[in-house]
C-alpha cells in the first residue's frame, strides 16, 4: 500500500475517474502574502536612491551614483515581484486554467536579468573612473554609505522568512542583501580615502563589489532560468520519486513521468502507472498524493492508471515520447 502520509495541512485530496486517470493535491500552497514587506522595502529604497543621487552628485562619488542606479533596478524588481505575487494569487480561467502562478517565476527571472544588466552597467563606470578619477568627498560618501547599509540591512530582513520557500522572496532578499553589502563596501572606500587621499579606491571598491554581485546573481538566474524552462525543480530528485512510484504495490512500470514548477512555491507532477490488476482507487491516489506531497514537495499530483494491454499500448511508452 502507499505509504500513509499526512501532507502537514489535512486538505489533500485524490479523484478517480472512470478511464483510469487520478488527481490529488493539496490546497493553501498558494503563494504568502508579504505585501505590507514589499510596500516597505519599495518605500525605503525609494527615499533612499533620492538620498544617494543627491549626495553622489554633490560628493562627485561614482560609488554613491552606481549604488543608486543599482538600488533604483532593485526599487523596480521589487515592485514587480510585489506585483507579480498578488497576481499568482488569481484562480485559474478557461484560458488559463493554472491562474497566473507563473508570474512569481517571470518575476524572479527579470529580477535576475535586471540585476546583472544594472551590475554590468556598474562595473563599465567604475572602470571608467579608474581611468579618469575624480576627487570624491569621503565624508559625505562615509554618511550616506552607512545609512545604506542600515536601509538595506532592515529591508532585507522583511524577506528572511520567506526567502528559503519562495524564489520571488529570495529574489528579493538577495537583492537587498546584496545592496547592503555594496553600501559597506562604498563606506569602508570612504573611509579609506579620507584616510589615503587614493580617489580611485571609490570606483575600484565599486568594481570589486560589481564582480561579487554578479558571482552571487548567476545562482538566482539558473534557477530562475530552470523554473521558467519547466526542468525538474531544486531539492527534487527525479529517480527517487520515480523509484517510489514503481515500488506501489500493483505498479509494474512507470512512464510520461513529468515534475516542473507551476511557480515559484508549487511542483507539479504527471506520470503513467502501469497496473495489470487494477487496484487504483481513490484512497490508493489520495495517499500518493499526500506522499509525494509530504516527502518531495509535490504539491500537485495527477496520475494514470493503465492495465498495460499490449493490444493497446500507449502512445507516451515509448523512449521518444516527451
Amino acid at each position: 500500500m502507499p505509504h500513509d502520509r499526512d501532507d502537514g495541512h489535512g486538505h489533500e485530496h485524490g479523484h478517480g475517474h472512470g478511464h483510469g486517470h487520478g488527481h490529488g493535491h493539496a490546497h493553501d500552497r498558494g503563494p504568502v502574502s508579504y505585501g505590507r514587506a514589499f510596500a516597505a522595502g519599495v518605500s525605503l529604497q525609494v527615499g533612499f536612491v533620492v538620498l544617494e543621487v543627491i549626495y553622489g552628485l554633490r560628493a562627485h562619488s561614482m560609488a554613491l551614483l552606481a549604488d543608486a542606479g543599482h538600488n533604483l533596478g532593485d526599487v523596480l524588481g521589487l515592485a514587480l515581484a510585489g506585483v507579480a505575487l498578488v497576481v499568482a494569487k488569481r484562480k485559474g480561467s478557461a484560458l488559463r486554467t493554472y491562474g497566473m502562478r507563473r508570474a512569481s517565476i517571470l518575476a524572479a527571472l527579470f529580477n535576475a536579468l535586471s540585476l546583472l544588466f544594472v551590475t554590468g552597467g556598474v562595473a563599465w563606470e567604475s572602470v571608467q573612473r579608474l581611468l579618469h578619477p575624480v576627487d570624491v568627498h569621503s565624508g559625505e560618501v562615509i554618511v550616506v554609505a552607512a545609512l545604506g547599509v542600515v536601509v538595506n540591512g532592515a529591508s532585507a530582513a522583511l524577506f528572511v522568512s520567506g526567502s528559503k520557500r519562495d524564489l520571488n522572496i529570495h529574489a528579493a532578499f538577495v537583492h537587498l542583501a546584496t545592496d547592503a553589502v555594496i553600501s559597506l563596501g562604498v563606506a569602508v572606500a570612504g573611509v579609506v580615502i579620507l584616510r589615503t587621499g587614493w580617489v580611485r579606491l571609490d570606483a575600484a571598491a565599486s568594481l570589486t563589489v560589481s564582480v561579487a554581485v554578479l558571482a552571487g546573481t548567476w545562482s538566482l538566474l539558473r534557477r530562475a532560468m530552470n523554473l521558467a524552462l519547466d526542468a525538474v525543480p531544486e531539492g527534487i530528485e527525479l529517480e527517487r520519486v520515480r523509484a517510489y512510484l514503481l515500488a506501489l504495490p500493483g505498479v509494474t512500470a512507470v512512464h510520461d513521468l513529468h515534475v516542473w514548477g507551476m511557480s515559484t512555491t508549487e511542483n507539479v507532477l504527471t506520470a503513467h502507472l502501469v497496473m495489470p490488476r487494477g487496484g487504483a482507487d481513490d484512497t490508493f491516489l489520495s495517499l500518493v498524493a499526500a506522499y509525494l506531497d509530504a516527502t518531495f514537495r509535490i504539491h500537485h499530483t495527477t496520475l494514470q492508471v493503465e492495465l498495460g494491454s499490449h493490444a493497446e499500448p500507449c502512445a507516451l511508452a515509448g523512449e521518444d515520447a516527451i
